[in-house]
């Protein structure tokens, strides 16, 4: 698998994908920069007038409900049926599910719609399933590490889809495999927006490699930068400065020479 993700980094980097983001404004800046710090190419675009046409040349969609609003849950709901119709890979952040009925209900209307990679926390995810009770906030689920796994599992196969749940663990399935990445830091809870971060990150991997390889590819490599800001930055502020910069630094040598990621006997 090391190998594998060595040579989907070297294709971000190669090919440049454009990744149109409908996302959230706490995060807009961060995502953009994450995206062209690891090759890719961000675009932020919301106007339901604009999303055929840009939609039309991004080369995958990520749809982050983190700051709704009916406007922006119709634009989300458009731009999934305009990317299935042309055929472009999604990613979904349900972020804050189980927090809010909107919230709830808006990622799952977004799910029937369908889409690639689910990726969320535990505590999303698990709202999503119906399997645990409201959240207090984005991150306030307690997470368990053995529920993680059968949780990506179960949640690939009622979904249909690619589901990454991210936590000291991270586990990602298409429902007939598991494979479980080691890599990150916990400092990375301490910096808002790195799991927006990833899920963006793993639209540009998706756009180049098929989904499960890509969501793979994606938590491993931003879970390595985060190992290796956190050698130089022991703090929020600087620490979110160097995890552009190893987003920037990295080579896939050095991914296939970190990445600790294997898959699950099921």
């Amino acid at each position: 698998m090391v190998e594998v993700i060595r040579e989907a980094l070297k294709l971000v980097r190669k090919k440049r994908p454009l990744v149109h983001n409908i996302t959230n404004f706490v995060v807009m800046n961060s995502t953009a920069n994450a995206l062209l710090a690891i090759g890719a190419s961000p675009v932020m675009a919301h106007a339901q007038e604009e999303l055929e046409e840009m939609i039309g040349i991004a080369d995958s969609v990520v749809i982050n409900i983190g700051t709704l609003d009916k406007f922006w849950i119709d634009s989300m709901i458009k731009a999934t049926k305009v990317a299935n119709d042309l055929n472009k890979p999604i990613v979904l952040d349900p972020v804050g599910a189980g927090a809010t009925r909107l919230r709830t209900e808006t990622a799952l209307k977004i799910l029937e719609l369908g889409v690639t990679v689910l990726r969320g926390n535990f505590g999303e995810i698990s709202a999503l399933l119906g399997e645990h009770g409201k959240t207090r906030g984005v991150d306030s689920a307690e997470y368990n590490e053995e529920k993680a796994k059968e949780l990506a599992l179960k949640a690939a196969e009622e979904f249909s889809t690619v589901v990454a749940v991210t936590g000291k663990v991270d586990y990602v399935s298409d429902g007939k495999r598991v494979y479980a990445v080691y890599n990150g830091h916990e400092m990375l809870g301490r910096v808002t927006g790195t799991g927006c971060m990833v899920s963006a990150i793993t639209g540009a991997f998706i756009a180049v490699v098929e989904p499960l390889i890509g969501a793979v590819s994606a938590i491993a490599t931003f879970g390595i930068a985060a190992e290796k800001a956190y050698e130089e930055a022991k703090t929020p502020g600087s620490f979110h400065v160097r995890l552009y910069d190893w987003l920037y630094l990295l080579k896939p040598e050095d991914v296939e020479k970190l990445a600790r990621v294997r898959e699950i006997e099921l």
